[in-house]
């Protein structure tokens, strides 16, 4: 997929706002009260899931590799007057850990592109700090059939979440769990087929 080609349509998609915001709820009610948090949203696009978290942060870096979905961003961020949000261009793998100081970091949709999982979740813990949160949404393993009209994906088709919890567990994080989050319906030959998500949460040790 070529997100830059997609970019300026890519919030007219209904559906994909409404996942942003059932996603950004579940965060949500994870942080609490504390309003005073530096967030980061990795493989965040034109931010659909962070403005549904302005209210909750007090600064939030917003990280993509695509230089189409980030302009689209800074145009919401400006139209928008959102003082807190800062776009970050990921250009090459370990680009994040230029990065430091997140209490947060979440990410939706974006695992399964990632080839390299067990080197992101090194990263990411490297910069969160002590007792960070991290929130992962993405597919639960699936027939390959979710991306079938885009020959040029090779990322997961899904993962088992026990896995990825095992693998969580490996690179430092505790309190990992894992639930399932809700269903991307998708149409392929005129069947409409259900993709559950799952919505995992960990910590970094204090």
């Amino acid at each position: 997929m070529n997100f830059d080609d997609k970019a300026k349509e890519w919030d007219k998609d209904p559906k994909r706002v409404e996942r942003a915001r059932l996603f950004a709820i579940e965060i949500g009610k994870m942080l609490g009260e504390n309003k005073e948090l530096n967030g980061l949203e990795f493989g965040s696009g034109t931010g659909l899931v962070s403005f549904e978290l302005t209210d909750r942060f007090r600064s939030i870096t917003l990280a993509d590799s695509s230089r189409g979905m980030l302009e689209v961003l800074e145009k919401k961020i400006e139209n928008e007057k959102v003082s807190i949000m800062k776009p970050f261009l990921v250009t090459a793998p370990g680009s994040l850990r230029k990065l430091a100081g997140f209490d947060v970091i979440y990410s939706l949709l974006t695992l399964h592109h990632i080839k390299d999982i067990p080197t992101l979740f090194s990263e990411l813990l490297t910069i969160l700090n002590p007792g960070g949160h991290l929130f992962i949404g993405d597919l639960f393993t699936e027939d390959g059939s979710f991306h079938a009209s885009d020959p040029e994906f090779d990322g997961h088709k899904g993962f088992d979440p026990d896995e990825l919890l095992k693998l969580l567990k490996l690179n430092g994080f505790t309190n990992c769990r894992s639930k399932t989050l809700f269903n991307i319906e998708r149409e392929n030959n005129s069947i409409v087929k259900k993709y559950p998500l799952f919505f995992i949460s960990a910590q970094k040790k204090k």
